[in-house]
């Protein structure tokens, strides 16, 4: 007799290539926890004129998006909703990103929020916010 040390989660990873496509094409993939809300992923870049945020959102109409600012914080928010499309196709599994999302990111004093832009173009949403040029020259001060 061989004894095997218990595992609560032996299931829940197949160590066989069966069990491996069983555990594919039979477990439930539509989460819909997940696709209420979730947090896209964003690219921050600067340069000596400005700093530009790159939301990844896929598949989102340009109409679906808010962007706000509440005093020093920039508030970004969007929503892409789920139509299943009844057709001789079934979703056997979901992982395009759908619900609501809401990014805040915090102003530096520098920024001029007068200009604040936006676009989107190929699933990449670019938010630009400049930099305003009174505040950002740099000064010297020597010690005595």
């Amino acid at each position: 007799m061989t004894l095997v040390r218990y595992n609560k989660n032996r299931n829940e990873f197949p160590t066989t290539v069966n069990g491996l496509m069983d555990k594919f094409f039979n477990d439930v993939t539509f989460d819909n926890m997940q696709m209420e809300k979730f947090s896209p992923n964003v690219d921050v870049l600067e340069s000596d004129k400005a700093y530009e945020l790159h939301f990844a959102v896929p598949g989102f109409d340009k109409k679906s998006f808010n962007i706000d600012i509440e005093e020093n914080v920039l508030i970004i928010s969007g929503e892409r909703k789920f139509e299943e499309k009844k057709e001789e196709k079934e979703f056997t599994s979901i992982q395009t990103q759908y619900g609501s999302f809401r990014r805040t990111f915090s102003l530096p004093d520098i920024v001029d929020r007068a200009k604040i832009g936006a676009e989107y173009v190929d699933g990449i949403l670019k938010v630009t916010l400049p930099k305003d040029e009174v505040k950002t020259l740099k000064t010297t001060v020597k010690i005595k």
